[in-house]
């Protein structure tokens, strides 16, 4: 796709709206998990959230915090991994330039909220990574064990703290920036959503 052109390569598009669905999602997954009691029943199939939409199956027992603990992780994983490569996209790719109707502080907030977003969606899953290893699970990537976990519950509890600080500062960022999109398509009316649409 040619540099100058004022709309986002495909694959960035792709890669915007699959990140931002599973981060929004994970958001979801980790205020849910949080609330399951420690102690339940262990079992082998799971009714994903109650939903009775899918049954996940396993091959040994695990509670129900366990298990959308690991869930979790998994998926943060595999988040992980997509962002490695829209960062990798972002860096060998120029973005399009900005509108020429933005004014000079909408400029420096866009270049500022995207430098931000980046960083909290790099760090996140990061500080969660760390927080995981540092624990005596470890990590599993749908069942797979790929990290042992060093049993170093002062390390786990800096980086818990760490994921949760970074998660409620993601959290604003990202409601400000879907607050300035909104604001370009129904108040400037002007073609900013276009520029990241499929």
């Amino acid at each position: 796709m040619n540099q100058d052109s004022s709309r986002y390569t495909k694959p960035a598009v792709i890669l915007h709206w699959l990140i931002a669905l599973v981060v929004i999602a994970m958001f979801a997954l980790g205020w849910y998990m949080t609330e399951l009691p420690k102690e339940a029943a262990k079992q082998t199939a799971f009714d994903l959230f109650d939903l009775g939409v899918y049954t996940w199956h396993l091959a040994e027992e695990v509670s129900p915090r366990n298990f959308y603990f690991n869930l979790h992780k998994s998926i943060g994983v595999t988040l992980l991994a997509l962002i490695g490569l829209r960062v990798l996209w972002r860096i060998t790719h120029r973005p399009p330039a900005m509108l020429a109707s933005y004014k000079a502080w909408e400029k420096k907030l866009a270049t500022g909220t995207h430098h931000l977003l980046y960083l909290l969606m790099v760090a996140m899953p990061v500080s969660g990574l760390i927080m995981a290893m540092s624990g005596k699970y470890g990590v599993k990537w749908f069942g797979i064990d790929i990290i042992a976990g060093l049993d170093n519950s002062t390390l786990r509890d800096i980086f818990k703290e760490a994921h949760e600080i970074i998660g409620a500062i993601f959290l604003i960022a990202i409601i400000l920036h879907i607050l300035g999109a909104l604001k370009h398509k129904w108040i400037d009316k002007d073609g900013t959503m276009k520029r990241m649409s499929f």
